[in-house]
């Protein structure tokens, strides 16, 4: 047997990555909470976590117990909000990975309505353009751009989306309008940083098409500023571009890219109240603001 507070102390430094911002929310020691998770190890016989540069994960016993312990921690709070008659309240700390556009243009915006509706909620947005692994609870809440083949993960289409060709009008004045896309041949691109791509569905532009490329980024918020500066032609998220960047759309009927947004989440988390708050609430803004995607 072990002591059952560890179960706490375990899915805390499972969910922030760090011992040291566990033990700063807990109220502990960072040496205490060592200690204490290290005899939870050795009461159940198994390494519970792998250190990496990025943070510590659950090791494959870890996200086991993790499993269990996340059930044992709702029925806990299930009894005390039917104890307490505080049904209505829900609490606790929401990891969100997205890709960078969604989750910096999209989700960052509207914080303040979420918080709004749920002040007892800390959110944590994790906007990568990178695959996680939600088995090992790298975030609770993924958005995608593919619908997951394995693990037991539940996976709903968000929204279809579209990229579209913009550049500066200050550009645009300068050389003349474009009526067809072999006219843009020896122009100017802002675009991507190939080998640092992860994901195919990032790949989006036409390699013979920009064929001048004059800046690229990893970064797709960098990439907007550099084609709002007049730099030169990009591949944008229709849905992020706003009158403060001053662009406009070329070759609209020609040139478009069409992707999907994906919610995932993890089966075992499905009843969990926060992170159905979280999904709830994404999930309506979306619907709200379809038109912009």
């Amino acid at each position: 047997m072990f002591d059952w507070d560890d179960l706490r102390l375990f899915l805390a430094v499972s969910r922030s990555g760090s011992f040291m911002e566990s033990a700063r929310r807990l109220g502990l020691n960072h040496t205490t909470l060592a200690r204490r998770l290290t005899a939870l190890e050795q009461s159940l016989g198994a390494r519970l976590f792998d250190r990496s540069p990025r943070g510590v994960q659950p090791t494959k016993a870890g996200v086991e117990l993790l499993h269990h312990a996340e059930r044992v921690e709702e029925e806990v709070l299930a009894a005390g909000r039917l104890l307490q008659g505080q049904d209505l309240q829900v609490s606790g700390t929401v990891r969100l990975s997205t890709p960078e556009a969604f989750g910096t243009f999209f989700v960052a915006p509207r914080v303040n309505l979420f918080n709004a509706q749920h002040p007892g909620i800390e959110l944590e947005l994790v906007p990568e353009s990178r695959g996680v692994n939600l088995s090992k609870r790298e975030a609770d809440i993924a958005i995608s751009l593919h619908r997951p083949d394995h693990g037991r993960l539940r996976a709903a289409r968000l929204i279809d989306y579209r990229i579209g060709l913009f550049a500066s009008r200050e550009l645009l004045a300068r050389i003349g309008p474009f009526t067809h896309g072999t006219e843009l041949r020896g122009q100017p691109f802002v675009s991507y940083i190939e080998e640092m791509i992860d994901l195919p569905e990032l790949r989006n532009l036409d390699p013979s098409l920009a064929e001048h490329c004059v800046f690229r980024s990893s970064s797709v918020a960098a990439q907007m500023e550099a084609v709002a500066s007049g730099a030169g032609f990009g591949l944008l998220h229709c849905f992020a571009v706003t009158p403060r960047l001053d662009v406009q759309r070329v070759l609209a009927a020609e040139i478009e890219v069409v992707r999907s947004y994906w919610m995932i989440f993890h089966s075992d988390l499905a009843r969990v109240p926060r992170i159905r708050a979280v999904a709830d609430f994404i999930s309506q803004q979306v619907r709200a603001h379809a038109a912009a995607f």
